[in-house]
């Protein structure tokens, strides 16, 4: 039995946000789930992560920082 999130981690992804300015990654080619939307980043899971690295300074949800 294949472990389906690696599988989905193994392609192409790209980069989400949501209202509290949190980041994650998902599948390029599924629509974001409700609440978060796309960045515009898109690649392998090391590209987006360093992306996610570069953008995500405050770990702390927006709600917080505020």
């Amino acid at each position: 039995m294949a472990d389906t999130q690696s599988d989905w981690q193994d392609g192409r992804l790209k980069v989400v946000v949501n209202d509290e300015e949190q980041y994650s990654i998902w599948p390029a080619e599924r629509k974001p789930p409700p609440g978060w939307r796309e960045i515009g980043k898109t690649g392998r899971k090391d590209e987006c992560l360093a992306a996610i690295a570069e953008l995500w300074r405050d770990m702390r949800p927006l709600s917080i920082r505020r």
